[in-house]
């Protein structure tokens, strides 16, 4: 039996509730994910239920796209969005491990690629 142990985030932010300068659905601390590092991250609701992971091989691009673009998964629920964990992973393998695993074993709510759960 294999044996996955997901890495503690490095970095988390949380939504603001009456930010004065975030144009990013609350979002403030976006300087705190590294713009040119690898890793996974995870997007939970007010109730620490996870909603969406990803990955990506520069976590800050990514993560803002999913707020600004129109093709994202989650274009209809970023409002739902209160937390972002970030957790650095430069291996390209261990990403699609970690990814696929927190997927099936947590249930994220709307990822649709790469679900065993049904």
């Amino acid at each position: 039996m294999i044996q996955i142990t997901v890495p503690t985030p490095d970095v988390t932010i949380h939504k603001q509730e009456a930010p004065e300068l975030s144009h990013i659905y609350g979002f403030t601390d976006f300087i705190l994910i590294p713009r040119d590092k690898a890793g996974i991250f995870m997007f939970y609701n007010d109730k620490d239920e996870l909603l969406f992971v990803g990955k990506a091989r520069k976590l800050r691009p990514r993560i803002k796209k999913h707020f600004e673009d129109t093709a994202s998964v989650i274009k209809d629920k970023r409002n739902e969005v209160a937390k972002i964990e970030v957790c650095l992973v430069e291996d390209a393998v261990h990403r699609e491990i970690y990814e696929t695993y927190i997927i099936n074993e947590y249930k994220a709510k709307y990822n649709v690629d790469k679900v065993l759960f049904k």
